[in-house]
């Protein structure tokens, strides 16, 4: 997809040039009766956008005689895609960091992180029920910071990178399972490189209506998976490296021994570095607002996104808070890993139950890869018969782009020995932008087009209470981009410090 050419507007040119709304000349009945109001556009639309068709009702009428249609996603499809990206590994490292945290505060804050993710949800939604010629958050970015070329290349950029080190973690994490299922049978530089070919292999489908099946499949899995772990941690008698000593210290991990302790509240003496870490864990799991444009754009009615995006919240905070919970009750501070499948002390009960996330740990990087590939394949083909049409040269492209960015993953995930590191590193400098900045931004442009400059006073008390809510989600995301980096960078230093970094493409076992 090229960057869109739109130019900026205020509230008074769109007065001038007219609202956009959904026609409710391709409504039926019930739909007329649920159309949203007129939303005022923060860009107005130029001559090409508007031959194009930037409502949803053209763009479904346009490919009505495609080969290849987009506009195909139902809200249930959205919501298992949704559900595949959020109900995941990242579960698993939760009692992680309610031990850290303590029980009370790490339950607060997931219900705190989630109000927040799901608030900025429905900011970026509205924000593409007003550009529905949006196709991904790059064009976002540029809209948002009007209209520039440039905020459109360094918004990719970001985007690009998110996605394939979230690819690399999936090829790192599918070659941990299968090392932990196989007692280490092969090199674990084997197993990457098999993982990332099964990957590239999955994601080939071209369209999110045709990858719903399997992210429903995955998501169904993954809650069976940390179901039966915290099933497992309660029947079994003791966590995995049990020592019955109260006053045992491990001699590698500096743990100690006895019953589990569980804490209410931070243990006494947890740093900052230690206490942010755990706080970054939860949040990061959580935002994934970067693919939600996407799958917006893919919807035959965007404006039953809610809907999902409400399913897949409700599910977010008690499937979380459930497990996180009662893993971390039966195992405490002292016998935690993260996944916490590596506290199971009964080797069946932990390749059973680590088993059945199998879908979700090649899915997950196969909907990312699907993201980053549709984005630059509608760079490349955005306006041709290869979009439309199952052409050789298009599948061909298509299929290329896969390779390149899952070869891309399997290089980062092996060649960079501090690679947990090096993600929490671009969480902190992406995710920033992606699950705040950019959100509190979109929602005082949005109002100021809708209600002028001073729209916080038009509004009266419901505009000022937007306006502080907004920036402080912005100030949040300047805490995550400074905090955050300063954290991931401290535990970079603190890794080369204490020798615990191997060397690239290493053949040593990464199983649980």
């Amino acid at each position: 997809m090229r960057p869109v050419t739109q130019d900026d507007d205020s509230a008074e040119d769109i007065k001038a040039n007219g609202s956009h709304k959904l026609s409710s000349t391709h409504l039926g009945d019930a739909e007329r009766q649920d159309a949203p109001r007129t939303l005022c556009r923060i860009a107005g639309l130029s001559s090409s956008d508007a031959d194009s068709g930037s409502s949803v009702s053209k763009q479904i009428e346009l490919e009505a005689q495609n080969a290849i249609k987009y506009r195909t996603c139902s809200w249930q499809k959205t919501a298992a895609l949704l559900f595949s990206e959020y109900i995941c590994l990242a579960i698993m490292s939760f009692p992680w960091s309610y031990s850290v945290l303590g029980l009370v505060p790490g339950l607060i804050l997931t219900v705190v992180v989630a109000a927040l993710v799901l608030y900025t949800s429905l900011i970026v939604w509205e924000f593409c029920m007003r550009h529905p010629e949006v196709k991904d958050v790059c064009s976002v970015g540029q809209l948002l910071y009007w209209n520039s070329k440039w905020a459109f290349y360094i918004t990719a950029a970001m985007f690009l990178l998110n996605n394939t080190f979230i690819q690399a973690l999936h090829v790192l994490t599918f070659a941990k399972y299968l090392n932990t299922m196989t007692n280490h049978s092969l090199c674990t530089v084997s197993f990457s490189a098999i993982s990332a070919v099964i990957c590239f292999a999955c994601s080939l489908p071209r369209t999110f209506a045709r990858l719903a099946k399997l992210a429903t499949f995955s998501a169904l899995f993954t809650f069976v998976s940390v179901l039966l772990a915290a099933i497992f941690s309660g029947v079994e008698p003791h966590p995995a490296y049990y020592n019955p000593d109260p006053n045992y210290t491990d001699p590698v991990a500096g743990t100690g021994g006895g019953s589990p302790i569980v804490l209410a509240f931070p243990a006494k003496g947890t740093t900052f570095v230690a206490g942010l870490s755990a706080f970054l864990n939860i949040s990061y799991t959580f935002i994934g607002q970067i693919t939600i444009p996407s799958f917006i754009a893919e919807m035959r009615d965007p404006r039953q996104f809610p809907r999902a995006l409400w399913a897949v919240t409700i599910a977010e905070i008690a499937l979380f808070s459930v497990v996180g919970a009662v893993v971390y009750a039966y195992t405490g501070n002292q016998y935690m890993t993260a996944p916490a499948f590596g506290s199971l002390g009964n080797e069946t009960y932990k390749k059973v139950a680590f088993s059945f996330m199998l879908p979700t740990l090649i899915f997950l990087g196969v909907l990312y890869a699907s993201v980053s590939a549709r984005f630059l394949f509608f760079c490349a083909f955005g306006r041709t018969r290869h979009v439309r049409e199952h052409t050789l040269k298009g599948w061909a492209a298509w299929a290329g782009i896969l390779a390149a960015t899952w070869a891309g993953a399997f290089i980062i995930a092996e060649v960079i020995p501090f690679f947990s590191d090096l993600l929490s590193l671009m969480s902190a400098l992406f995710d920033s932008f992606f699950g705040f900045i950019f959100w509190g931004t979109v929602y005082i442009r949005m109002r100021r087009a809708e209600y002028g400059p001073e729209f916080w006073r038009r509004r009266g008390m419901r505009g000022v209470v937007g306006l502080v809510v907004n920036l402080i989600l912005i100030a949040i995301g300047l805490f995550f981009l400074s905090a955050g980096t300063y954290v991931s960078v401290q535990s970079i230093i603190d890794g080369y410090n204490s020798g615990s970094f191997g060397g690239p493409f290493s053949c040593a076992d990464n199983g649980l």
